[in-house]
């Protein structure tokens, strides 16, 4: 019977994989045996500083052998994970840590030269946190006398990774849903892995497969399309923290990669990279892309250029990390113009407005704390309005054509324009404020944020680089006399938009 639980997977992984290298990064060679043994080992820490089932630990750093062996090792004491953004500021990780009343926060202390740890403790109460630790070097530092720090046998462990039900929340990822306050949506066991499953059959990876993930785990897909995928097939993953292309580049030709999914940015700046021609980049036979319009000429570049054998779009969301896919053999105009078709265990239809609507094994549970909320994205009938505007050809492929939210996507990530709007009216000198994607040849959209007020363009974007993380900051600010509204006092987005 197939693995429905993290714990029962990474066992199983284990044992099925034993000495072959699960992760290489940089000098460190992890294999699937040390990886299991190196978690066992965390989750008792994790339980011996009073971690219980279902309580939340949050993981705060960027793609690294440490931060997977804390998520399978939260989940193996029989916690839930909540990732959070490795470029969030610490008010933007304190608010997870209040909402979802964490119990342990692992962080990178030093990532990208910051202080981390001191800022979140300066940005929040902590009121609920018990163990706090340095991701880098997965320590934990008990705090509060509540509950003592005690040795964990190794069988309390085992029945604690027994324990986990395939129903039981796994991991809660946040997203803004329909509106422009961040909601957390859960998914359970049988639904991460099932979701990592599907990718993984139609991708058709195997163990000889070598997967540089530099999608960001704190992403569902870094995570499920990337760690999940990896226990589930045999596969090597090489993390990545930060993107640079010629040591990108330079690890697919030492390490003879394989697998390279992720947004358009990352291949665009492969074939333009000025080292390029002087690479072997030929072992590459599968990349993914999407969260963007993707040129067609991208893909047959990716093809033609670069040598992938296999490109293939797809479409995902937070809520349902994976809903369609083109598969093997479509050609370049088909994979570059749609999304593909529904994957095993998800359907998809046109609703009122041509909202895209979808449905299956791997929509989310629902929103943590806000049943409002999830039913206003989840009907009676099970199905998940995207807030997108799609069409579906005879095949099922879907073309998605505009949004209904105001959401726009930056360098592959999500970004809520309400969110950046409440964040800079706290900036004197700002009397209005509304924000909106405007096309990048680089991040595919950037942000643009049109201000009334006395508030100056530097000014702007030094408040909003203080509190919000890079990709959100606009890149560019436009003064403006009023703001266009219709008669409810809506700001006509569309209006800015095309006058951008």
């Amino acid at each position: 019977m197939a693995a429905d639980t993290i714990p029962a997977l990474l066992r199983e992984a284990a044992e099925r994989y034993g000495d072959k290298p699960a992760y290489v990064e940089g000098d460190t060679t992890l294999t699937f045996a040390d990886l299991l043994a190196r978690v066992r080992e965390l989750a008792g820490r994790l339980v011996g500083h009073g971690l219980a089932p279902q309580e939340r630990v949050v993981i705060w750093g960027p793609n690294s052998i440490e931060w997977v062996i804390a998520a399978l090792a939260t989940t193996y004491a029989g916690a839930t994970l909540v990732p959070a953004n490795s470029r969030y500021t610490a008010h933007e990780v304190a608010d997870l840590v209040d909402r979802t009343a964490a119990t342990t926060v692992l962080v990178h202390d030093g990532f990208l030269g910051k202080s981390q740890i001191a800022d979140l403790r300066a940005a929040s109460r902590l009121e609920t946190v018990r163990a706090m630790g340095n991701l880098a070097r997965l320590s934990l530092d008990h705090r509060g006398g509540e509950r003592h720090v005690r040795e964990v046998a190794a069988d309390e462990v085992e029945a604690r990774a027994d324990a986990v039900l395939p129903d039981d929340v796994a991991d809660i990822l946040f997203t803004s849903g329909t509106t422009g306050r961040a909601k957390g949506a859960m998914s359970a066991h049988r639904q991460t892995i099932g979701v990592a499953r599907a990718w993984a059959e139609l991708g058709g990876v195997t163990a000889d497969d070598r997967y540089l993930v530099v999608n960001p785990f704190f992403h569902s897909f870094g995570y499920k399309i990337g760690i999940v995928v990896g226990l589930l097939t045999g596969a090597t993953l090489y993390p990545v923290a930060t993107f640079d292309v010629d040591r990108t580049m330079e690890l697919i030709e030492r390490e003879r990669i394989t697998l390279l999914p992720g947004a358009p940015t990352i291949y665009q700046s492969l074939l333009t990279a000025p080292g390029r021609a002087s690479r072997d980049l030929s072992s590459l036979r599968l990349a993914v892309t999407g969260a963007a319009v993707v040129p067609v000429v991208l893909i047959e570049r990716m093809r033609e250029e670069l040598g992938i054998d296999q490109v293939v779009t797809a479409f995902g969301m937070t809520e349902a990390v994976v809903v369609t896919m083109c598969r093997d053999g479509d050609p370049a105009e088909l994979v570059a113009t749609t999304c593909g078709r529904a994957i095993p265990g998800m359907e998809t239809r046109i609703g009122d407005g041509g909202e895209l609507l979808v449905r299956g094994d791997y929509v989310m549970l629902g929103y943590l704390d806000d049943p409002e909320a999830t039913a206003e994205a989840i009907d009676s009938d099970g199905w998940l309005h995207t807030g997108d505007i799609g069409e579906l050809d005879e095949a099922g492929n879907l073309r998605i054509t505009d949004r209904l939210k105001d959401m726009y996507i930056s360098g592959g990530f999500n970004v809520y324009p309400a969110e950046v709007e409440q964040a800079l009216m706290r900036l004197d000198g700002v009397d209005d404020v509304a924000v909106v994607g405007v096309p990048d040849e680089r991040m595919g959209e950037v942000g643009k944020a049109f201000v009334v007020g006395t508030a100056t363009a530097d000014e702007v974007v030094a408040f909003a680089k203080e509190r919000l993380a890079n990709f959100k900051v606009p890149r560019h600010v436009e003064h403006i006399d009023v703001l266009p509204r219709n008669l409810s006092g809506k700001v006509l987005k569309t209006e800015l938009r095309s006058g951008s």
